[in-house]
Order: structure tokens, then sequence, then C-alpha cells
């Protein structure tokens, strides 16, 4: 079992280490303090909680992070699994330190309907806790590695979860982020839970040949050495095996074995200044024999995450291809922690520089109007696969996920330039739209004034999230009708292909029920989100699908209970005796349940009918209520029945009035007097003001009936300035 003396003397010595200047007896204040409100508590192998926030502190003091950095992740836990405040770790450690235990305590705290909801949700998250301090993401990721190194402990389920969860999310942040060292390990502990007989092959070749390929690697890397003294470069040379993911995925994605495995090799050179990057470049390829096509030049043109190499594969006099390196130690700096090595150089920096963080507002922006499964697929495009890049006619440097194409560029020029797009230049040559992208390209998009915007067709070929989410927002902006007619015609034939009826979206009681789980307020805007790309139609059956198959179930069974009572032999005679509940009665069946249809507030004297709902009895209806439009479909035909207003006195009934008026001073004060002076029990009374010097009143209150429902109408529109009125709902 892990003991608290030994994380706490490795987690000190590296921020003595890493952070010489750090304050210790405030850190040890912050251990002290964690360790107390975590002392009930204990990690899954038994041994005290406390060594969770002592070893992701150690991960961020690596990070090479500042001291405030450190204290969050000594206290990351204690708001979220503590009784410790905001407000308690704010007097004792200050706003910054409470700041980043909020930020990581509010990236966890979540609750969503579906897994991709979820993720997504908590990505979005993420990304605006990046943009105001990147510090808190960081701090997460520790968080999140050490949890991996301790992943043995728990249950298999959990270690699946939570290992697929770092393939989609962390490792690509921390790739994104230029953590290259942390994401290899998260990678490799995540394959051998997710993929264990891969894992434990190549485990055992690279056992299995380790005396041979370090002879082979001791062999290069003084071949290099002496090379490079020998010319007065000052230099630091070490050769690597690829981590184990790596070779895996290539493995996959090459369809070889580990033994025709090409470029398993890497040597990194690492020297002090840039020139002396291209002069150790130029001994190498002396040195050994280039594999065309296989350079790459990092420096001049860094990654979006900040990363700078020299890339070149060569191949020795063994025959055996390896992958060189070259950097200087700013750029190893960088390679290794990505953002977090800013901190070695620019201690305090919280956001970081704005263009550093371009891709965080992008990849916010892109969430508004996607779908949450299409938006983590895409986001796996734009954050973790490799990147292409071009150029303008005028030689600025564009970066692009890898098979974009022109309408991508486009889109990362400016959406007006992609908007107005009829056609592209690559290299100076015209060329097809859908043309994939290679390094180096010049690319001229040719736009018109005259251009009608972007065809629906190119969200399938486009790769970049960001050029999918700005067609999607021109079409959603400049082409609702459409959308809706295109997104209806989608969703039909999805509906269609299900076997399911399309009358489920007038259905009174279940469509209400749909587009909630959709998310949606109405049906229209269902078709417009399908429509411009927002939401598939296969997605949105595909959410409903049980909820409609389980109601078509109870309409067949109801039917079938309803049915037998409309064939009552002595029908004049029950007629005479029905029983009225709440002042109607319903035709066909004595004694139910009755309630009021909010969305048309009936009043006695109004033309009614009913429909029967599932547990609820009968609602009550104004027959030029919206909702009773398609009765007369089949699949709702047997719901709906014949009720009509008891001869009876009966208590009052709540109705609802909405008035359009002129905005003035005093009007809402005439219209309360109005009502009692006319000795009505006036329920609620609402003002709000709209566009144009115009206003809205909406009063519920209680009548009798439809007469005195009319005669109180007509003195509400008597008084000055009120323009009309309407039934509204209760």
């Amino acid at each position: 079992m892990e003991t608290f003396d030994a994380h706490y003397s490795s987690m000190r010595a590296t921020i003595i280490k890493c952070l010489p200047g750090a304050d210790m007896e405030l850190i040890d204040r912050a251990v002290d303090y964690a360790q107390n409100k975590h002392r009930s508590q204990k990690r899954k192998d038994g041994s005290p909680y406390i060594i969770h926030p002592l070893a992701v502190a150690q991960i961020v003091a690596e990070m090479g992070l500042d001291a405030d950095a450190i204290l969050g992740a000594l206290l990351h836990d204690c708001i979220e699994d503590t009784d410790a405040s905001y407000e308690d770790v704010e007097k004792l450690f200050g706003q910054t330190v409470a700041q980043l235990v909020e930020g990581v305590t509010k990236l966890t705290r979540a609750n969503f309907s579906s897994s991709e909801q979820a993720q997504m949700e908590n990505l979005r998250k993420m990304f605006m806790a990046m943009s105001k301090d990147i510090r808190v993401v960081l701090i997460k990721i520790a968080d999140r590695l050490h949890n991996m190194r301790t992943m043995q402990y728990q249950t298999p389920e959990k270690q699946v979860l939570k290992c697929r969860e770092t393939m989609d999310i962390y490792a690509p942040l921390a790739h994104r982020l230029g953590m290259q060292k942390i994401k290899w390990e998260l990678e490799d502990i995540a394959l051998r839970y997710l993929n264990p007989g891969d894992y434990d092959r190549i485990m055992t070749y690279l056992n299995v040949h380790k005396e041979q390929d370090e002879a082979f690697m001791r062999t290069i890397q003084s071949k290099i050495t002496d090379r490079l003294a020998a010319v007065g470069i000052h230099s630091t040379v070490y050769g690597r095996i690829k981590h184990v993911y790596s070779i895996y995925r290539k493995m996959n994605t090459q369809g070889k074995t580990l033994d025709e495995l090409y470029d398993v090799y890497a040597f990194r050179v690492i020297v002090d200044t840039i020139p002396d990057c291209y002069n150790v470049l130029g001994h190498i390829h002396d040195l050994f024999n280039l594999v065309p096509g296989r350079f790459k030049d990092y420096i001049s043109t860094p990654k979006p995450n900040m990363y700078q190499s020299l890339h070149t594969t060569v191949i020795g006099t063994q025959g055996i291809p390896f992958e060189v390196q070259i950097r200087t130690w700013d750029m190893h700096e960088t390679a290794e922690y990505g953002i977090a090595a800013h901190w070695k150089y620019k201690q305090g920096v919280g956001a970081g520089d704005e263009k550093d963080f371009e891709w965080v507002r992008r990849l916010l922006e892109s969430q508004q109007d996607a779908d949450a499964d299409e938006y983590i697929q895409s986001l796996k495009i734009d954050m973790f696969d490799d990147e292409v890049f071009v150029f303008t006619p005028k030689g600025r440097i564009v970066s692009l996920p890898a098979g974009s194409t022109p309408i991508d560029f486009a889109y990362a020029i400016h959406s007006g330039v992609g908007n107005s797009m009829i056609g592209a230049k690559v290299n100076n040559r015209i060329v097809g739209i859908d043309t994939t992208l290679n390094n180096g390209d010049i690319v001229e998009v040719l736009t018109s004034k005259a251009a009608k915007g972007p065809s629906r067709d190119w969200l399938s070929i486009c790769q970049s999230n960001q050029a999918r989410t700005k067609i999607r927002q021109w079409f959603k902006k400049e082409k609702r009708e459409e959308n809706v007619i295109h997104g209806r015609s989608s969703f039909e034939a999805e509906m269609k292909r299900n076997a399911l009826p399309l009358s489920i979206t007038i259905d009174p009681e279940l469509g209400p029920q749909l587009l909630r789980k959709l998310a949606f307020d109405n049906w229209e805007d269902m078709y417009a989100a399908i429509g411009y790309g927002g939401l598939t139609a296969t997605k949105a059956v595909g959410r409903i699908r049980d909820d409609i198959n389980k109601a078509l179930k109870v309409q067949a069974s109801e039917k079938l209970q309803v049915n037998p009572l409309k064939t009552n032999p002595d029908k004049e005679s029950v007629k005479q005796n029905r029983h009225a509940v709440n002042g109607v009665i319903v035709e066909d069946i004595d004694s139910c349940m009755i309630k009021f249809a909010k969305c048309c507030a009936p009043v006695p004297g109004d033309a009614i009918i009913g429909f029967i709902t599932k547990g609820f009895g009968v609602s009550v209806h104004r027959c030029d209520c919206p909702n009773t439009a398609n009765r007369e479909h089949p699949v709702q035909a047997a719901r709906w029945v014949p009720v009509r207003w008891a001869n009876q006195d009966s208590q009052p009934f709540e109705t609802v009035l909405e008035l359009e008026c002129i905005t003035r001073d005093g009007l809402l004060l005439d219209v309360a007097q109005t009502m009692t002076t006319a000795r009505v029990r006036m329920k609620e009374l609402t003002g709000k003001d709209m566009p144009g010097g115009r206003s809205v009143f909406t009063v519920k209150f209680e009548v009798k009936d439809v007469a005195e429902l009319d005669a109180i109408r007509n003195k509400l529109l008597n008084i000055p300035d009120i323009i009309s009125s309407r039934r509204g709902q209760n």
C-alpha cells in the first residue's frame, strides 16, 4: 500500500527542483488542510485519499507550473468531495487558488440525458475554463493522468469507461496543448485496458528484441554524437523506441505486422540555436541515406500546438529506417509539456497569448449548432489528426486538418469568403472544390458577389469543424423556410423507414412529450435544425422511436377498452342519468376524471370536445383549439369523445385573455380597475413591453360562462389604447 510519507517526500523534492523559489511553508499548509479535509476518505486500494492530491501536485510541478497551480492541485477535490467551501479556500490561500479549485470542480459536475450530450457539455466547460485560465485544464489533465496510473484498482467496467473517455478527450487535449509526454503515457495506459491482447503482444515483442534494439540505438547515437562533436556543434543525442500506442496505430493504419513496421526508432538531437538545427540536418543527411518525402520542417512552420522540430527519416548502413528529430532546448521543453512550458519563462501568466488560444474560440463556436455525436467525432479531427499547412497567395500560412479541401481553406480565411466562393485555384491551376490539399499548396479562393451561398453538399465535402459550423450558420440564418421543407422531408422519410406514423407530430399529448425529448419548442424548429445540419433525421427519430412505439401500444389497448362503451343498448336512459364531473358530461362514459386543457381554457358556452389521456381521464378542449384540428386522423379518432356542459350552476372557471395595447403609463392600472368594477375575481395580471411601442397584458380570471367572458372582454376593449384581445393559455 502506498504511504503518505513517500508521496509527500517525492512531491516536495520535485517542487524544490522544478520551482526553487516556491513558498514551501504555504504548500505544507495546503497539504495539512487537504489531509484534514480528506481524513475519512480512502482510495480504491485502501490507501489514504490525500495520496491522490499529492501525486497530482507533483505532476503539476513536473509540468513547470507556478505555486498557485500546485496549491490548486493539492486542493482540487476539497470543494467537490468535502465540506470545504470556496470562501474557506479563498481566505486561506487567496482568490487565484480558490478560482482554480472551483474551476476544476465545475468540470466534473453535470447531469445530462445522454452520454453524448454529457461529453459535449463537459468539453464546452473545459474550453471555457481553458480560455479563462489554462491552468484549470492542466490540473485536470494531471488529475486524469494519476487516475490512469492507478487504473488497476478500478472495476473492469470502470476501466473501459475511463480509458475510452481518456482516448476521446484527454489524450487529444494533451496533444492539442502540445504535451506529448503526457499524451503518450495516457494513450499507452488506455490501450493496455481497451485492447490488452495487442498491448501484450507489442510489449512482448519489444522485450524480446530489447538488447538488439538498444545495441542498434547505441551505434546510431554514437555515430551522430561523434560527427557533431567533430564539427564543434554542442548537442545532446538520445534514441528511443516509439511508444506502444504509436506502434499499435501504425500497425492498424498501415496493415503491417511488427516485423514489417517502418520507422519504429526515433532519435532526438537537441542543440542550442536554430542555425545549429539546420546544420545538424545537413550532417544527418550526409551520414545516412534520406528517405524521400519524409522531411518536415516544423521550425519555420510550427504546429498549432506550438510544436517545433525538424523531422527527417533516414536509413542506416544496416538497412533499418529511423526518424531523427532536431530541436533547440526551448523547443524540447515545449514539445514535452506544451503550453505548460511557458510557466518556466512567463511565471504567473494565466490565460496565455490570445493567438495561442484562437483554436479554443473556434471549438467553442463550433458547438453552437452541432449535434452531440457529430461534434465529438469532428472534434477528434480538429484536435487529434495531423495537420496540413497551405499558403495564401500573399504567403500567409494556414493550418487545416489533414484531408481538407478549398472549402475548408475559404472558411478558415473568413466566413464571408466561404459564403461567396464559386471556385478555387491550387498552385495557380483551377481545381474542383473537393480537391484534397497537400502541404505547401498555394490556395486562392475565387469569389463572386452574385454567389448564392454554400451548397448543402459542402457539408459532406469539408473536413474541418470550423467550416461545417459556418455553413450551418449560413443556412440557419438565410434559408429558414428551405430548411424546414428539407428537414421535414428528411424526417418523414426516416419515420417511414422505421414504420412509424407521421401523426405523432399532431398528437396533443404525445407531440409535446416528444419535443421535450428532442429539446425543441415546436416541430418547425426541429425540421429547421435538420435542414441546416444541426441534427440528423436518423438521430432525431432514434431518440423518440421507443416513446412512439410505447405510446402506440397504449393507444391500441385503450381503444379496445373504450369501444365497448360506445355500444350501450340503453343509451338514451344512460344519457339522461349521466353524472357530471366539474360541470362536464362525457358521452358514453360515466363518472370519469375531467381536466380542462390549458392550451385553450374552455368555459361553459364554448363548443367542446374530450380527449382520452393516459392515466388522467378526459382532457376537455374547445372545438376551435389548434390541438383538435386532426381529431379525424385514424390513429387518434378512438381517443376523441363527445362531451357537453351540464345543465346546472357550476363553479367558476379559470380563463385567460391576452390584450394587445399601445404602450402608455397607467394602462395596467386601468385594466385592474375595470376588472374590479365588473366584480370579477382576478387571479393574475402581467404585462410585457414589445417592439414598436406595443405591450401585451395577460389577465387570468374566473367566469361562470362564455357570456360573462364576452361581457368582460367588451369592457376591456373599451379602455383607451387597448387594440385587441384573444383567448390565451391557462
